[in-house]
């Protein structure tokens, strides 16, 4: 299991608890380098228009915004249906 895998693994165990890092680092892994960085923002693509986006934020002490997991393990699901 790589690093990757692990780190998705505990985000899907408790999402309420993610480390902003952690979160971008598996967005990397999956969706390639942001569009849009060096802001509040990271916006990564997504091989389909419209949602479920993933544009993720730092929150409070280096955490990611719980919403915002959701939405990234949402996004992650959809592209391995649809592969």
């Amino acid at each position: 299991m790589t690093k990757v895998d692990k780190i998705r693994a505990a985000i899907a165990r408790n999402p309420q608890a993610v480390r902003y890092d952690d979160l971008h680092r598996l967005c990397v892994e999956v969706f390639g380098q942001p569009r849009q960085a060096g802001t509040s923002h990271a916006v990564f693509r997504t091989p389909w228009p419209g949602d479920p986006r993933v544009n993720i934020q730092r929150g409070k002490h280096g955490e990611a915004k719980p919403y915002q997991v959701k939405q990234v393990l949402a996004a992650i699901k959809k592209m391995e249906e649809e592969s």
